[in-house]
């Protein structure tokens, strides 16, 4: 009965842990989404740094943010009716900058609300998942990289 019980509990320990791991990886691919949306390339870090790879995404996560406010303070001294480019998927557009500004705007508040969200989520979800490798003593033997 207990070889039994003990069996049961790492059963349930296991299941527990692919859960987390499943919901972080779903928020992840989610991230990657965006990512893709606002073209940037995927970050590959070095194998074997956990910590430094977490960082870097988060920090990649704001790139997008800064290349849009750089873009909205060059185009902010120039006079409206200015001819300005675009490109939107994959085509170049010709714009005035008065056209081009309330887009890009949109677009740079859109994405530091949902990139702001997930980015919560994402830690919020990691610290959960390593309180609960504390709580349960799980060591993982191999983590993907």
């Amino acid at each position: 009965m207990a070889s039994q019980s003990q069996l049961k509990k790492q059963q349930d320990l296991q299941t527990t842990y692919q859960t987390h791991k499943s919901t972080l990886q779903s928020l992840a691919q989610k991230i990657g989404a965006i990512e893709q949306e606002t073209e940037e390339h995927k970050f590959r870090p070095p194998p074997n740094m956990q910590n430094e790879k977490k960082k870097r995404k988060i920090e990649k996560l704001t790139t997008p943010l800064s290349k849009h406010r750089l873009v909205l303070e060059t185009l902010a001294p120039l006079p409206p009716t200015r001819t300005c480019f675009r490109m939107i998927n994959g085509v170049l557009t010709q714009r005035t900058v008065s056209e081009v500004v309330p887009l890009l705007q949109t677009n740079a508040e859109g994405l530091e609300r949902a990139l702001g969200e997930l980015v919560r989520v994402y830690k919020g979800k990691q610290e959960e998942m390593e309180m609960w490798k504390v709580k349960n003593n799980v060591q993982v033997v191999q983590q993907p990289e």
